[in-house]
């Protein structure tokens, strides 16, 4: 990190149908910036629909955040810049890189003035599906989601507010050791994962359905 990290676009999505392979489903990855500022409290951004909250939203995964460092890859990669939103993330922020967040770091955005500012904690990463797929009409995106190694990563609210475009952004880091959000997405793809990392990874404050994952994932080695 260089400059101070800043929010670059506040996203929201509404219920859209999308098709997914054979099936058509109503989602909202399809996100859009909207002006102004946007009350976020511990379930999420207000006016955000999240449709399948099996997989999606909640407490642990309130806020999914990336990265115009990340973007900047795909924008390489496509030779055009992506619209915010694109990837389904309520906040863009510039200033930072998704895969080298660790699970506990924290971000303090603040508002003109300094006033109610908002206390994110990361807790996770985003793993693709093929709804992200559909979402940006290319069947093999997602395997190429998984070899950049880009995630944009998921966290709680420990502070309610307001944020909006030009927020600047404190980064708090965790104290100790914790797993990086890169190592955490990699272990994730891993067939044969390390036991001795699955168990340090359990150590850090990780949203509930990755810490479910990773206990499963020490239950078929035992």
């Amino acid at each position: 990190m260089t400059a101070q990290p800043k929010v670059i676009s506040v996203n929201v999505g509404q219920p859209t149908a999308l098709q997914v392979g054979n099936h058509t489903v109503v989602t909202g990855i399809n996100k859009h910036a909207v002006p102004g500022r946007v009350r976020v409290s511990v379930q999420g951004l207000e006016g955000d629909h999240v449709m399948n909250r099996k997989y999606h939203g909640g407490p642990d995964q309130a806020v999914y955040v990336y990265t115009r460092e990340d973007y900047d890859y795909w924008t390489e990669l496509f030779g055009a810049a992506e619209e915010p939103g694109t990837l389904g993330e309520n906040l863009l922020l510039g200033g930072l890189e998704s895969a080298r967040m660790r699970v506990g770091d924290r971000l303090e955005i603040s508002g003109p003035g300094g006033q109610e500012s908002v206390l994110l904690e990361v807790t996770a990463p985003r793993i693709p599906c093929g709804t992200l797929g559909a979402q940006m009409e290319d069947a093999g995106f997602v395997k190429r989601f998984v070899k950049a190694r880009r995630p944009g990563f998921y966290a709680r609210v420990l502070r309610e507010g307001q944020v909006g475009r030009g927020d600047l952004v404190t980064f708090l880091p965790v104290d100790g050791e914790a797993p990086s959000i890169g190592e955490l997405f990699d272990l994730h793809f891993d067939k044969t994962p390390d036991p001795e990392q699955v168990r340090a990874a359990l150590q850090a404050p990780l949203a509930e359905r990755f810490r479910k994952e990773l206990e499963g994932m020490l239950v078929q080695q035992s």
